[in-house]
């Protein structure tokens, strides 16, 4: 991933740190909150050692409830990004229970895999004053991008990207929000391949119905370009929805429908011609009549009603000279 600058001339890349299990630092907390009252109460009850005892007793219970501070339970393809006093010290991606510096403000970012549809709205949840989540985190259906492709037709467009975050430094520090960046990005570069290409092609000309591979992977390329300063890895975008305008679909399904009526049409007329033509060899290689001009026409003409025409032919047979 190429790195980037900020204004200030740092840049803020991904560094892993190790962290210590948390289960000794948890038995030193407790031990250290048990012990505190115990210090205390000596203290006060011996005068002589009272100035020594009950202060430590106050800092031992002050360490102890400190270290507890630190403690954190990480799951499995989720990490927390560590800030001291607002600069990055480094990001834990280590699964489990373990322990860091109490003073470390923790972000947490997932690194699962997200996918979303373009076009589709996110409604963040709401909390009361106490802190109760009152409505969830909702997603809306994707609606279609209407956009004009390159012949200049309306056409309506959407997209399923699967993207996950590789570089927790740079799609918290580099951008405001990476998962609104990703969606934005995402129809933006969606808008614009769309206008690149044509909706279909009758030639080898790659269109957007044509060539649906290589459409998806130039998408996925666009799409990964846009998000390099987000720390974010695009693992697939495909077309989900493709189809023309409502103002335009009933012409243009009329105008498909004449090419392949003109095609079919056509194939049918070059199997006619190759058979009218076999059959004439085989009367003339075996001898079974003889036929002059006017008679090869007429057979010729006979031939192809029959075998263009579109509906069942009634012969009529002739009985006389």
């Amino acid at each position: 991933m190429t790195p980037t600058t900020l204004p200030d001339g740092v840049h803020q890349h991904e560094k892993v740190i190790n962290t210590i299990p948390g289960w000794g630092p948890l038995s030193i907390g407790i031990a250290l909150i048990v012990f505190a009252p115990c210090s205390i109460v000596v203290g006060a009850i011996s005068g002589a050692n009272g100035p020594i005892l009950i202060p430590l007793g106050v800092l031992m219970l002050i360490a102890g409830i400190g270290t507890l501070f630190g403690l954190m339970a990480i799951a499995p393809n989720n990490s927390r990004v560590l800030l001291l006093f607002g600069q990055y010290k480094g990001t834990v991606k280590r699964s489990g229970f373990v322990w860091v510096n109490p003073f470390y403000s923790k972000k947490r970012v997932s690194l699962r895999i997200r996918n979303f549809e373009t076009g589709s709205s996110t409604k963040p949840e709401t909390k009361n004053k106490e802190g109760v989540v009152t409505q969830p985190k909702t997603r809306s259906a994707g609606k279609p991008s209407k956009v004009n492709d390159r012949d200049g037709n309306p056409i309506e467009i959407s997209a399923v990207v699967v993207w996950k975050v590789v570089d927790t430094a740079e799609a918290l520090f580099e951008v405001d929000d990476f998962e609104n960046f990703v969606e934005v990005q995402s129809e933006a570069a969606l808008r614009s391949l769309a206008t690149r290409y044509p909706y279909d092609s009758r030639d080898d000309e790659q269109s957007l119905r044509g060539s649906t591979d290589e459409i998806c992977d130039r998408l996925r390329d666009d799409i990964q370009e846009r998000l390099e300063k987000a720390g974010v890895q695009v693992l697939e975008a495909r077309i989900s929805h493709l189809a023309y305008a409502p103002e335009i679909a009933a012409a243009m399904l009329q105008r498909q429908q004449a090419s392949a009526v003109v095609a079919a049409r056509t194939k049918i007329v070059d199997g006619a011609v190759g058979m009218v033509e076999m059959a004439l060899e085989h009367l003339k290689r075996d001898n079974i009549v003889e036929l002059d001009a006017a008679q090869r026409a007429a057979l010729v003409s006979n031939l192809l009603v029959v075998l263009c025409s579109d509906r069942h032919t009634q012969p009529v047979v002739q009985t006389g000279a």
